[in-house]
């Protein structure tokens, strides 16, 4: 009884599920259309969409333009939209998908975010392989010498990297010259001007990405990639680290395609624009 109590429940209405495929299409092609061009992308004749098209229009899920008669998403529709922006959490979205990333890469990845000292990371996938990088919950990456803090650099209000650039650079003048923390470590590199600065930061908004190679610790590679909300403001980066010997930093490796495809994916789902 169990089972068919539990085929009932996945059994759905095929009809509803046809007449989504109009909505698909509206959604899909974002713009007006006519009713021909609908039936054509849901594969159904006109006159089988129309009585749809009706139903839909009562609910408040498209309306028609009176003019050309083309059909475009209604109020109902963007209310759905609003609500669904409202509750969607980034972190919660991206989680899984980079759980999956750190399987495919074989790199361990890490969704990092915005916060009062910097980029953090929140939530971290270890690699499959049985030598792997290790990232901590809570690590706070460098504005400027890091991956992830270049990329939230060059995507947040420049007047907040700013600041948080002018911060790190009197903490650096105060503390004086970067000790090595361990035998065989460089110090840390020096923090750049502004202007200095701003020349990465272009170069991170033209790769669409940020790499950087043994900046911190010699022999560790990372790269980031931006993910964007529905406003276009930079969500979340989801990083990926590694050794170099193995990590391939290419800006069209196979590690960058699948970080950008991956920041895509979760950015298509907080409602971003292409870019």
């Amino acid at each position: 009884m169990a089972s068919d109590s539990g085929d009932r429940a996945q059994r759905g209405i095929q009809s509803i599920e046809v007449g989504g495929q109009l909505l698909r299409a509206l959604v899909h092609h974002g713009r007006p259309m006519a009713l021909k061009d609908l039936a054509r992308e849901a594969e159904m004749s006109p006159a089988k969409a129309h009585p749809y098209m009706v139903s839909f229009g009562r609910l408040g899920l498209i309306e028609q333009d009176r003019a050309s008669g083309h059909y475009l998403l209604g109020p109902l529709a963007l209310q759905l939209g609003l609500i669904s922006l409202q509750q969607a959490d980034p972190v919660h979205l991206a989680t899984p998908l980079v759980s999956a990333l750190a399987q495919e890469i074989g790199h361990t990845t890490a969704i990092v975010v915005w916060g009062d000292r910097g980029a953090t990371i929140v939530r971290v996938a270890e690699s499959p392989a049985a030598l792997h990088m290790s990232m901590r919950h809570g690590t706070v990456f460098s504005l400027a010498s890091t991956a992830s803090g270049r990329l939230f650099g060059a995507y947040l209000p420049p007047e907040e990297v700013k600041r948080m650039l002018e911060k790190d650079r009197r903490r650096e003048k105060s503390s004086g010259p970067a000790p090595e923390s361990h035998v065989g470590m460089p110090p840390a590199p020096p923090v750049p001007d502004w202007k200095g600065f701003e020349a990465q930061l272009h170069a991170v908004r033209e790769h669409g990405m940020s790499r950087s190679d043994g900046e911190i610790v010699p022999g560790v590679s990372a790269m980031s990639a931006p993910v964007f909300d529905h406003t276009g403001a930079i969500a979340l980066a989801i990083t990926a680290i590694g050794t170099t010997a193995v990590f391939d930093a290419s800006w069209d490796g196979p590690v960058a395609r699948a970080l950008k495809r991956c920041a895509s994916e979760v950015s298509q789902r907080l409602g971003a624009a292409g870019r």
